[in-house]
């Protein structure tokens, strides 16, 4: 995957600073990220959720509203309205790139945003939201004993993570009169709904109103333990996974031909944590998977280990060739599992890897037979295990040919 920096004009004419995430692959669709309140475009979860989407063939243009991150302009001069025509002039940005967005997601005031901008871009097909709420006037929370000094002095500084800003009378009239039920109400989209149910910043309530008002087809899924700003990466990660595959059903997400040489395709692995292990692990637009260590070894043990990979492929090989045989033979075999054991682990393993002695791996497999056969048949079944194409692989001397990309 590719990540591209680029800039845009924003709804002043300010630039404004965004990331493009593109597929390393065949690119299916385009999706725009709207960031939280006050945040920017590089906060985990965007992040996260842009690189997920990526693996699997969406590109996502994630940016910093004016005033904000990277972004020319002055916040004190912006409000929600001009959130939502920053939004409009990314989707027209992208158009002019020959990819008219076809995703919307938005996170908390973003989220709002795009569900008021998503009825006035035509590309649009579906839109998510995480922690959002059903009125804009509900960011005013935030800086709530500031709200007297705001109204009668017409501006006030208030600090806000860490961080001041400067709000105006302006600010709080604008997001007063954005009323967004009726543009969730009439914006004609696929929408997914993602909020947590202890979400202190933006109650579950917002959630309820915004389902309700919106039209079929429409979707909610819970973060459950998650907080507003989904920092846990186990969160963010659940989020993007929901997301990538809500939207299959509403996107063209067309298969990728093989190409030459790899008749199943490309498996692509792809480093998601640099401080950790985790990877995202994907073939094609359609599968994807995560690849970790043990939290004994150093990572967060959000997906199998390499040699956990290696024993499932094994595993899988062994029930399918089984599988096979037994249904060309019309014998009684109702089910098949397969225990596979390895007595290595890659962490250890990955402190010699520079060292050239090696010892032959062992894999013990467990085969369970399901269903009325007879001894011999049990016996030319286990026979048949070993004719396994991947269990052929391992005991072969593979060759590994080793290239860097440019």
């Amino acid at each position: 995957m590719g990540l591209e920096k680029l800039t845009f004009a924003g709804h002043s004419g300010h630039d404004l600073a965004a990331r493009l995430d593109r597929p390393a692959g065949q690119h299916v669709a385009t999706a725009i990220f709207a960031h939280c309140f006050t945040c920017s475009k590089d906060i985990p979860a965007a992040r996260r959720i842009s690189q997920r989407l990526a693996a699997m063939g969406i590109a996502v243009l994630r940016f910093d509203f004016t005033g904000l991150g990277h972004s020319g302009g002055e916040f004190a001069n912006t409000n929600f309205s001009s959130n939502v025509d920053d939004l409009l002039a990314a989707s027209q940005h992208l158009s002019d790139l020959g990819m008219a967005p076809d995703l919307l997601i938005g996170h908390s005031l973003g989220g709002a945003a795009v569900l008021k901008a998503a009825g006035q871009i035509a590309s649009v097909k579906a839109v998510a939201t995480l922690g959002a709420p059903a009125d804009p006037a509900h960011v005013a929370e935030n800086f709530a004993e500031h709200l007297d000094r705001i109204k009668q002095d017409g501006s006030a500084d208030v600090t806000l993570a860490g961080r001041k800003f400067t709000v105006r009378k302006s600010f709080l009239d604008d997001i007063q009169s954005a009323d967004l039920l009726p543009a969730i109400r009439s914006m004609n989209k696929a929408l997914l709904v993602l909020h947590s149910p202890i979400d202190q910043t933006v109650g579950i309530e917002n959630a309820a109103e915004i389902f309700t008002a919106a039209r079929h087809p429409k979707s909610f899924v819970t973060l459950d333990k998650a907080d507003h700003l989904i920092t846990d990466a186990s969160d963010a990660e659940y989020a993007a996974e929901m997301i990538a595959s809500w939207v299959e059903r509403y996107l063209p997400m067309p298969k990728a031909a093989a190409p030459i040489g790899a008749p199943e395709g490309i498996v692509r692995t792809t480093e998601s944590d640099p401080n950790g292990f985790l990877q995202d692990v994907s073939a094609g637009p359609h599968h994807h998977t995560l690849a970790d260590e043990p939290l004994a070894y150093g990572g967060t043990d959000q997906g199998m280990s390499p040699y956990q990979f290696l024993s499932a492929g094994l595993g899988a090989c062994t029930s399918m060739t089984i599988r096979m045989y037994a249904r060309r033979k019309k014998w009684a075999l109702t089910g098949v599992s397969v225990d596979v054991t390895h007595d290595k682990v890659h962490g250890v393993d990955c402190e010699h890897c520079s060292d050239n002695n090696s010892r032959i791996d062992h894999f013990v497999r467990r085969i369970s037979l399901i269903g009325d056969l007879d001894d011999e048949q049990r016996a030319r079944l286990l026979e048949i295990a070993d004719k396994c194409p991947v269990h052929r692989t391992l005991e072969a001397q593979a060759q590994i040919t080793t290239v860097l990309s440019d």
